[in-house]
């Protein structure tokens, strides 16, 4: 992908309050770590009042995932979830504009011996639609080097300051476009890691319909695939946002192990699965207004 320049036409006066509201979001990132906890819990007050659309997929989501969850239960849950979410633009900002001396304070990593295999191997680096997501990739690139998908930005002020924001973590780091398939291909064989998160519903092509949550999901067999034709393992990694204002862990899990094996449902599953373990462990810091039974099965009735 070609390197992330500045352009004069980036200062037209149509991008002025592009530039204006990127200037404001920098200001409000060097606030203190707590300061800025609570601003993100407000936003996320205010967007489950207002975001009626969003707040409404993402109770059907909790509905069809938690079904056993009494009412009371789920609605707790999804304000919770909405406060996680105001929260994540927050730590946006941190990744893409707080000086590394403070985001190191603010993380701890663990498993970074996975990345490691006798063979020189890349790894397919297997994250997940966390609302903590940003922030969890800039911790990682500061402790080791991750190429990442990168999917452009119709705005192009928006979509240079967050390219500089993501690629500032890690001078090694190189930008995929979401669509070069065999530019991450490539990167893999060379024995590098690159990031790839396959937990959304990206329509039927290129997916089977296995479980998530016990409810049948399209889901991409990216994964197995470019685990095979990478020649490449699939270690996961996760990030945590910590009770009360501790920071983050990250955690590089094991690679899988005999993964791909070959068959398309098993293998999706198998992510579906880990996925689902890892959602359970904090489901109010996952993205549920996304959605991720938007396709169905032939003959299936729509879920939302």
């Amino acid at each position: 992908m070609e390197k992330n320049e500045f352009r004069l036409a980036l200062l037209h006066p149509r991008y002025w309050l592009t530039w204006i509201g990127m200037g404001l979001w920098c200001l409000i990132s060097q606030l203190p770590y707590r300061v800025q906890l609570w601003l993100g819990s407000m936003l996320g007050r205010l967007s489950f009042n207002l975001a009626k659309d969003r707040r409404r997929i993402a109770a059907r989501n909790l509905e069809l995932c938690f079904p056993d969850m009494d009412a009371r239960a789920r609605k707790k849950l999804l304000k919770a979830n909405f406060k996680s979410t105001g929260i994540a633009l927050m730590e946006t900002g941190m990744a893409w504009f707080l000086p590394h001396w403070r985001l190191r304070r603010l993380y701890t990593i663990e498993g970074l011996e996975h990345l490691h295999s006798a063979d020189g191997r890349g790894n397919v680096m297997l994250s997940m639609h966390f609302t903590t997501l940003d922030i969890g990739a800039a911790f990682f690139n500061m402790s080791a080097t991750m190429d990442g998908m990168y999917r452009p930005h119709k705005n192009p002020v928006y979509d240079y300051v967050q390219r500089l924001g993501r690629e500032r973590h890690n001078a090694n780091s190189d930008v995929i476009e979401r669509k070069d398939v065999r530019m991450m291909i490539r990167s893999l064989k060379k024995g590098r890691a690159v990031w790839y998160a396959p937990d959304q519903d990206y329509g039927p092509k290129q997916s089977v319909f296995v479980p998530f949550f016990g409810v049948p999901a399209a889901t991409v067999t990216g994964t197995a695939k470019f685990a095979k034709l990478g020649n490449a393992r699939v270690v996961p990694f996760t990030q945590t946002r910590l009770p009360g204002g501790q920071g983050y862990k990250v955690t590089v899990h094991p690679p899988l192990e005999n993964y791909p094996c070959g068959d398309d449902e098993l293998d999706a599953a198998r992510i579906n699965g880990f996925v689902e373990q890892q959602v359970r462990r904090h489901p109010e810091q996952y993205l549920w207004a996304h959605k991720r039974f938007k396709t169905r099965p032939p003959g299936e009735p729509k879920l939302y």
